[in-house]
């Protein structure tokens, strides 16, 4: 790896993508337009990392960092029919944030991601690395430092909804309860309750266990699936030591017959791997066994812990939701999968197929540009694409892919479906992509959004019936962004709201109309940012601001209202809409933390 010049600075520390360090609760925000009705009384939080630290002698990666919540509350004005949009942002007060905000010296705590993704980096530095990070948390636990580690997780990735409680993830381990709306940080979800909650009247079981195994399977999936009908909370834990993978299912009020699916065994797995998301039908789970590995062996072998092997296929794993002993294994090419969009199931003569649609990527080479790292030669031999992918699954269990292709030819991420809707045969997916460059394009500071999508499955499922497509490398709508763009039609099958110049969004979220008559009748809510306000060296200053925007679904034409937030929101990860339901509806709580 060429060596950095004393100017160098990391891709993910300027512009919009630099943390912010301006602490807001519950500042009122004017706005333009009208808030739809749908909206009053709700939250939207996005979640992402915003490190209270950086050294430019020390690696780092946009994975890295402090979890940090940023929310607008639509408050409901009792005495009138008005809303008043609240901002707030706050970190998320995990061991390590506390630890390092009480004792800055010892942080960076967590060896950085780079670290572990990186080939030219001694052996000899990641263990000393990682031993440094054990000693740490040893010492903490004994009083020796700061305030105790127990847990390693940033919760730094993504926000749900499960049961009363708003659950902040990353896979290092177990969701963290956070209250709405002030966004403060309640404690541990062990699967059974939380830590700051009323102690629960029956205690039931819980994630991992006593002793190093119980430790490492607490590490959950940052995207756990939650049932809108049956209200369960589906998820895996994922480690680097046999069985590898555990599979559990978290029903609503703790239900003593589906308490047993916690921390059962998923067969199949022969190493550790690097999970991010699976697939959840109402009847199927689907795990993606990836050519990604995550295997601290490698380090005498002088190999990078986590490593991508583009020789190797992907795998997936379908079984019935409570059945994981049974899973049925399907080989494809090699290729990675972040973020799966939807799974549902449909009844033929045979039995019950399963189709999946996924963000699928033919490189890796993101993961090693986000720690500002060049991507290995074999990892961007190919034309780099990220599409919306389809997957089906024979329904007589032969361990054949029926079909599997790209539906469009565009770049497609961060995807979102109604979430009243998902696990069933919803028509309408949503999404981000960009009129230039590709979420999987070898620059660094490729996740630059100036497009979000809406596609009509369905359609597009017809076009492929009539036209068969080729397997694998097919690919249905093979129009560029532009060309869609350029046809301006309201019927076409993929619909684009392309934001203006200079101007880039994040991750959606659906938030249904009331009495809607079509699918896609309802709002995207997302964070946007004005680049124009960047100084000359390309730095955002104090005095940038972004803004919430609500657009149409229905049309993807429209603005219907902008909150202007005090301050601006950094490119991150994910978020979610959370209702006034939701927001009323929240377990007790009794203390939160702090960091006194």
């Amino acid at each position: 790896m060429p060596a950095k010049d004393k100017d160098h600075r990391h891709p993910y520390f300027s512009g919009n993508y630099a943390p912010i360090f301006t602490l807001q609760d519950s500042q009122p925000c004017e706005f333009q337009g009208r808030i739809p009705d749908e909206l009053i009384g709700g939250q939207y939080v996005r979640n992402s990392s915003n490190s209270i630290q950086y050294d430019d002698h020390r690696d780092w990666h946009w994975f890295d960092g402090d979890g940090m919540l940023s929310g607008v509350f639509f408050e409901r004005k009792p005495s009138s029919a008005e809303v008043q949009p609240l901002y707030s942002n706050r970190y998320i007060l995990t061991d390590v944030h506390c630890a390092t905000a009480r004792q800055p010296k010892i942080g960076p705590i967590l060896t950085s991601v780079s670290t572990l993704i990186n080939p030219w980096v001694s052996p000899l530095r990641v263990f000393l690395d990682i031993l440094r990070c054990m000693t740490l948390v040893f010492a903490s636990i004994f009083g020796f430092v700061a305030r105790p580690i127990r847990r390693l997780s940033t919760a730094n990735t993504n926000i749900l909804y499960h049961d009363g409680r708003a659950l902040a993830t990353n896979e290092t381990g177990p969701p963290m309860r956070i209250y709405l709306p002030s966004l403060q940080t309640v404690g541990w979800f062990n699967g059974s309750n939380a830590e700051g909650e009323p102690p629960a009247e029956i205690p039931g079981p819980f994630f991992g266990g006593p002793g190093v195994d119980g430790f490492l399977n607490e590490m959950t999936t940052a995207h756990p699936h939650v049932d809108p009908q049956s209200g369960e909370l589906i998820l895996f834990h994922t480690t680097f030591t046999y069985p590898f993978v555990h599979y559990s299912i978290v029903s609503p009020g703790w239900s003593l017959k589906l308490g047993r699916f916690l921390n059962q065994p998923v067969s199949g797995f022969t190493a550790g791997k690097l999970m991010h998301d699976f697939g959840v039908s109402r009847k199927h789970t689907i795990m993606l066994n990836l050519p990604l590995s995550l295997d601290p062996s490698n380090i005498p072998c002088n190999k990078p812990v986590v490593q991508y092997d583009p020789h190797c296929p992907t795998r997936f794993g379908v079984f019935d939701r409570y059945c994981p002993a049974q899973i049925q294994w399907y080989e494809t090419e090699a290729c990675c999968i972040l973020h799966t969009v939807n799974s549902w199931d449909e009844t033929v003569t045979q039995g019950t197929r399963v189709h999946m649609l996924v963000c699928r990527m033919n490189s890796i080479a993101p993961l090693y540009h986000m720690g500002d790292l060049d991507a290995p030669r074999e990892a961007t031999t190919q034309e780099p694409e990220c599409r919306l992918y389809y997957y089906r699954f024979p329904a007589d269990k032969s361990n054949q892919i029926t079909e599997q292709w790209a539906l469009s030819a565009i770049p497609f991420e961060f995807p979102r479906v109604p979430p009243h809707l998902e696990m069933g045969a919803t028509r309408f997916v949503y999404g981000c992509s960009m009129t230039e460059g590709n979420f999987v394009a070898t620059h660094k500071t490729s996740v630059k959004i100036d497009c979000l999508v809406k596609i009509d499955v369905q359609n597009l499922l017809q076009q492929a019936e009539q036209r068969p497509q080729l397997q694998v490398n097919g690919c249905v709508d093979q129009r560029s962004i532009k060309e869609i763009l350029a046809t301006n039609d309201e019927q076409d099958p993929i619909q684009v709201f392309a934001l203006p110049h200079g101007w880039y969004a994040q991750e959606c979220s659906f938030v249904k109309r009331n009495g809607g008559t079509s699918e896609d009748d309802g709002w995207l809510v997302t964070y946007v940012f004005d680049e124009s306000q960047l100084d000359a060296n390309g730095d955002a200053p104090v005095t940038s601001r972004s803004e919430l925007w609500v657009i149409d679904a229905h049309t993807m034409r429209d603005v219907v209202a902008k909150v202007l937030l005090p301050q601006r929101v950094p490119y991150g990860m994910h978020g979610n809409w959370f209702s006034e339901e939701q927001v009323l509806n929240q377990r007790e709580v009794d203390e939160f933390r702090s960091l006194d």
